[in-house]
């Protein structure tokens, strides 16, 4: 089974090694040359200049960019070369209308379009242990899924398309709300004067211990915050979560909140740090 896959982001590139390890990885294409021809040489692979050809080459193509416009650029693009009877997996975070207007363009071309967020950051890309939550066709799903378990640790399919971004969504807003617990608890146990290293020990072996308190809780009491996931892109997608849930009538006070940290703190020049760095503005304010 032939893949290609598009966008060589942080989380991108660690997805395509784990796929070219299977033997899946036909080629790869990315905006930016540089980045997608080194990794085409380090996996012997092919480096496509345009995401037409990609499509034309493979099976199934995969989506791993930034934002709800790129998808659908990029969407249109594949649609004038795509085979029929392919599968587009698009595992970027975007709305679920964005994902039911992508697969609205395809099955025109008689192409099949899964909506298959994840969940796990760099390290679960990195690993291939990431979770992921599929919208679309189950024999879609089923015909991709030799390629997507290369990547994973779990699949679940939600339901129909755009379901796996309403899922994303719950995920989302779910790490923003860890995210506020740990940050401001920690800056709490520091204005105690406690040891850090040790709060964060034996916490995390109780009731309130968590994977970001565990994975994250040393960097942010040491001031690092290099990126696991980009503090601006969650910006981004709690926006998308935030108009979701005004149509939904759901509450938004959480993602209200969150939004407006991420945008004191994306004014202060720390958008392209992890979001743990929410801990700059919970340290400061348990000084005051």
């Amino acid at each position: 089974m032939k893949a290609g896959m598009i966008g060589l982001g942080a989380m991108g590139i660690g997805m395509a090694r784990n796929i070219a390890k299977a033997g899946h990885l036909t080629g790869v294409y990315n905006r930016t040359p540089t980045k997608m021809d080194s990794l085409a040489e380090e996996l012997n692979i092919i480096a496509f200049t345009q995401p037409e050809e990609l499509a034309a080459s493979v099976d199934i193509v995969l989506l791993c960019v930034s934002a709800d416009q790129d998808v659908l650029a990029l969407v249109a693009r594949l649609a004038t070369a795509i085979k029929p009877g392919s599968v587009v997996v698009d595992m970027s975070t975007v709305s679920s209308d964005t994902a039911k207007l992508a697969a609205a363009m395809l099955a025109e071309k008689h192409v099949d379009f899964l909506d298959a967020p994840v969940s796990g950051g760099v390290e679960g890309a990195k690993n291939g242990t990431l979770a992921m939550m599929v919208g679309g066709d189950l024999a879609a799903l089923e015909q991709a899924r030799p390629v997507l378990e290369t990547m994973t640790g779990c699949i679940m399919h939600m339901g129909a398309t755009g379901s796996g971004q309403a899922t994303k969504a719950v995920n989302q807003i779910m790490a923003a709300g860890i995210n506020q617990a740990v940050t401001e608890a920690l800056a709490f146990a520091q204005a105690q004067q406690l040891p850090l290293d040790k709060v964060i020990e034996v916490i995390s072996g109780g009731a309130a211990g968590n994977w970001f308190l565990q994975h994250r809780g040393a960097t942010m009491t040491n001031g690092i915050f290099t990126p696991g996931f980009k503090l601006g892109l969650h910006h981004k997608d709690l926006k998308i979560c935030q108009g979701m849930a005004k149509q939904s009538g759901a509450s938004t006070t959480l993602i209200d909140m969150t939004i407006a940290d991420y945008q004191q703190l994306m004014t202060g020049g720390y958008g392209d740090e992890d979001i743990s760095a929410l801990y700059r503005l919970k340290a400061i304010d348990s000084k005051r």
